[in-house]
């Protein structure tokens, strides 16, 4: 009898030890189960926050802040908009500009306003009288080019500077009489800054002349730029403002010098003469008795405007009414100086950058696309007469253009 109770008490203790173990299996599922629950949902909650978060982000410049106008804000979030707008449409837009399909449509939106701005104000009193959008081929637009491009400076024989004996003042030689025999091969190299890591210095100073613009320097960017100067193309605000120190600074001496400014679309020199968007006149006098010897020329109104109006017959939208930049003027003064010209940078190449120059830290795209100057217009005209390769437009920025010398057209 005892040992019949033994082997029941060994049977109900292991069915005992059976049961707490299969208790405690199925208890380790159940916290198991519970735990990849929470780590799901926790999952879930922080992708709902990221979620969260990024909608956030995105409505950011949608809040205005305590403290703006909302004027003020307005914009700011427009120029926003339109930079990163710019940014990813950047490298369609270069493409285009490299193949002379860009239209103003494919402009940011804040470049498209600010061209509407310009088309609206008018400054100058541009009435235009001629045909837009005159289809030429590249050896009829290098006709038309060289038939029209007539370089003119003030020579103080035209009132009112004939009153105020400028004509013993101006230089005896013209531009194209400084030379003997004409330059074969000229660089133009502006003061893009996509110039920057270009290494392009030493193929920039191999020409015989080499056009720089404004205020930009070659000290401490020789690699990129270069070091020779031959011809130097200033705005009026770089004789007039004190702080680009014109009568001391090196950058301004050993140079032909060649200054322009803003007239009325008229060339009324009387009302240049009293009223110049900058005063460089006062300025010219005072080198000219100071250094005598260096050759220094104010361009003619009208030849600051006939190149406006070589833009605008060619191009079929309606051109900003303000007067060319410097670099179309530069470009267009060596094509009538040299057999050859190279530009560097006038049409970006793949470094395409906001930086407006290669020499000063500001960023804005118009000064590649254009606000005030009808820069987008120059450059797709350019880019019409380029003979370059494709590779040397997209790697370098560099054009390759015919000087007029070897332009050879009928009845010329």
């Amino acid at each position: 009898m005892k040992s019949w109770r033994k082997w029941i008490l060994v049977v109900l203790l292991a069915w005992l030890l059976f049961f707490l173990s299969l208790l405690c299996h199925i208890l380790d599922l159940r916290s198991a189960s519970v735990h990849q629950t929470r780590s799901a949902a926790d999952s879930g909650l922080r992708r709902t926050e990221t979620r969260h978060l990024a909608s956030v982000q995105t409505r950011t410049w949608s809040l205005r802040p305590a403290g703006r106008s909302e004027e003020d804000w307005r914009k700011r979030r427009t120029d926003f908009r339109s930079r990163d707008y710019y940014r990813r449409r950047s490298l369609e837009v270069l493409q285009r500009l490299w193949t002379g399909n860009l239209t103003v449509r494919m402009l940011s939106p804040r470049l498209q306003k600010v061209l509407k701005v310009q088309l609206s104000s008018n400054k100058h009193q541009v009435v235009y009288r001629g045909q837009r959008g005159v289809h030429k081929s590249g050896l009829q637009l290098y006709c038309d080019l060289k038939r029209r491009t007539r370089i003119r400076t003030v020579d103080g024989t035209e009132e009112p500077f004939s009153g105020f004996g400028w004509d013993r003042l101006v230089p005896s030689l013209t531009l194209q009489e400084l030379r003997r025999s004409q330059y074969q091969s000229c660089a133009v190299v502006t003061s893009a800054g996509a110039v920057l890591n270009s290494s392009l210095g030493p193929e920039i100073d191999s020409h015989d002349a080499v056009l720089r613009f404004n205020a930009a320097p070659t000290r401490g960017f020789e690699k990129d730029v270069g070091n020779k100067t031959t011809i130097r193309i200033i705005n009026s605000q770089i004789v007039a403002r004190p702080k680009h120190q014109f009568s001391s600074s090196s950058l301004y001496q050993d140079v032909t010098l060649v200054v322009w400014d803003p007239a009325p679309y008229s060339a009324n020199l009387s009302t240049w003469f009293k009223k110049p968007d900058f005063d460089l006149f006062s300025a010219y006098v005072e080198r000219r008795q100071l250094r005598p010897e260096q050759p220094f020329y104010i361009l003619h109104p009208e030849f600051i405007w006939s190149l406006w109006d070589l833009i605008q017959d060619n191009t079929e939208d309606q051109i900003q009414p303000n007067p060319p930049s410097s670099g179309f003027i530069g470009i267009l003064l060596m094509m009538s100086l040299c057999r050859e010209v190279s530009v560097y940078e006038f049409i970006p190449s793949v470094r395409r950058t906001d930086l407006c120059h290669y020499h000063e830290r500001y960023v804005d795209a118009a000064c590649t696309l254009g606000a005030y100057h009808p820069l987008l217009y120059e450059k797709l005209l350019v880019q019409r007469i380029n003979e370059g390769s494709d590779h040397e437009l997209r790697t370098k920025g560099k054009v390759t253009l015919r000087g007029f010398s070897s332009v050879h057209c009928e009845n010329t």
